[in-house]
């Protein structure tokens, strides 16, 4: 009686040949590797190929084609609110200076607030100045851009008046208020 190890040890044993059908001579089908499916899967199946490879390179590519300019263009918007919150800050500056003082101008040991120093009147990448000396009764209100929002000028005046003097390229230019993203109508 022969148990199933001896069996295998019997076929491992026993050279095999190929007969006309496909077969061996022990009744088991003859497998070609070379044109045997399962056997092809298996040699190569270690990697990518060169083609797959290159799809993923080229949509890896479309897609950062299409996403940078949006992403560019989010952070700018981000930093354009940089210049609408220092104007607005320094706006209310310049009218607790009037309340106190009945006048913008620097009067006596009081400082206008368009005079204190630069780093006082950064906001972001802006920085806030006065657009000349102002008056006992009016002033100008400018935010500069620089770094990422160089090219971009905002104002605003003692009546409120907002404009939009200097953008970058896509961006529009407005006399009655501030424009903060791309394209956006006056």
């Amino acid at each position: 009686m022969h148990d199933q190890r001896t069996v295998l040890a019997d076929k491992r044993q026993a050279p095999s040949t190929i007969i006309a059908d496909n077969r061996l001579t022990d009744g088991e089908p003859a497998i070609n590797t070379f044109s045997h499916p399962t056997a092809r899967t298996l040699q190569r199946s270690h990697g990518f190929t060169l083609v797959e490879l290159m799809v993923v390179v080229a949509i890896v590519g479309i897609l950062a084609a299409v996403g940078y300019p949006s992403y560019t263009d989010y952070l700018i918007r981000g930093a354009l609110s940089d210049a609408n919150s220092g104007l607005a800050t320094v706006r209310a500056q310049m009218e607790r200076y009037y309340q106190d003082n009945r006048t913008y101008a620097s009067s006596g040991t009081f400082t206008t607030p368009c005079a204190v120093a630069a780093a006082q009147r950064k906001f972001g990448n802006f920085v806030v100045a006065c657009s000349g000396t102002p008056t006992a009764t009016s002033y100008t209100l400018s935010a500069t851009g620089s770094g990422t929002v160089a090219g971009f000028t905002f104002t605003v005046n003692e009546a409120d008046v907002r404009a939009t003097t200097a953008a970058k390229t896509g961006y529009n230019t407005c006399t009655t208020k501030w424009l903060m993203k791309k394209g956006e109508a006056c």
